[in-house]
Parts: C-alpha cells; structure tokens; sequence
C-alpha cells in the first residue's frame, strides 16, 4: 500500500516557477515508477512527467519538455516536479500517482495504482 500526498501549488504569474513535491508512505516506493498527471477544468487528465524507480530514466509529455523537470529522492520517498517558465495553460490539479514495478506505458494514468488528492496550480497572465 502506498499513500500519497502532494504539496507546493499555488498562484504564479507566467513566466514563473514553482516546485510540486509527493511525500509517499510504504516501505516499497522505490520500487514504484512515479509520475505527475494534470487536469484542468473541463479537459481530460493528461499525463506530465514520469521516473523510474531508481531515478534513471525520465519522460516528459511534448508541452511541457524543456520546461518542467522530475526527481526522486527515494531516501526521503519523495518525488519532486520542477516546474519553470509556467504558462497560462499550465494552470490545473497536479495528481502525484505510483506505479508498481513492470509497467509497460508511463503516459497512461490507468497503469497507476495509487493517487494523490491533488494540488492546484494557477498561473495568471
């Protein structure tokens, strides 16, 4: 079992940055791949960034590459999204959400056992 909690969101202008964190309970989250999903008012969830479970490979959707970066640190079960250059559009529920070991597609939210409650993201123009 794995419990997830995020925090760091807030109001930013554009251009800004902010830095979501995901403290995780469970003697087995470094095993988890972990990743960030985002869903704005009366759109889909989307997939943001994910990381392996040792921290070696990362993925990030197009829209936020270059922009947005993740990390784990597996010692404090904590995974982290970077979040710089924030547009407008960016403004959404950010969902922390863990995978178990063996997962085949990090962008599908459906291959997550676990989720956060959210935190909300607001960029202003």
């Amino acid at each position: 079992q794995v419990q997830l909690v995020e925090s760091g969101g807030g109001l930013v202008q554009a251009g800004g940055s902010l830095r979501l964190s995901c403290a995780a309970s469970g003697r087995t989250f470094n095993t988890y791949t972990m990743g960030w999903f985002r869903q704005a008012p009366g759109k889909e969830r989307e997939f943001v960034a994910a990381i392996s479970w040792i921290g070696r490979i990362t993925y990030n959707a197009d829209s936020v590459s270059g922009r947005f970066t993740i990390s784990r640190e597996n010692a404090r079960n904590t995974v982290y999204l970077q979040m710089n250059g924030l547009k407008p559009e960016d403004t959404a529920v950010y969902y922390c959400a863990a995978a178990p070991p063996g997962i085949t597609s990090v962008t599908l939210g459906d291959k997550y056992n676990y989720w956060g409650q959210g935190t909300q993201v607001t960029v202003s123009s």
